[in-house]
């Protein structure tokens, strides 16, 4: 089953929906902020492209510079 994500403007709109979905028997689950940035993190890892490889030295060249 798909989900919904909704983010009230206000924290009494947040508990009016609360209610609503309750009342309907919708099992409901909080996200904290850290949470939301975590799936917005994951979604972007998910579309990153993989297909090019940078050599380790590369890396290590870059990181040095600093």
């Amino acid at each position: 089953m798909e989900s919904i994500l909704v983010k009230p403007k206000s924290f009494e709109e947040f508990q009016f929906i609360s209610e609503i979905l309750k009342r309907m028997k919708v099992k409901i689950y909080v996200l904290t902020e850290e949470e939301r940035e975590d799936l917005g993190l994951i979604k972007l890892m998910k579309e990153a492209d993989r297909t090019k490889k940078v050599l380790r030295d590369k890396i290590m060249e870059k990181l040095n510079r600093k």
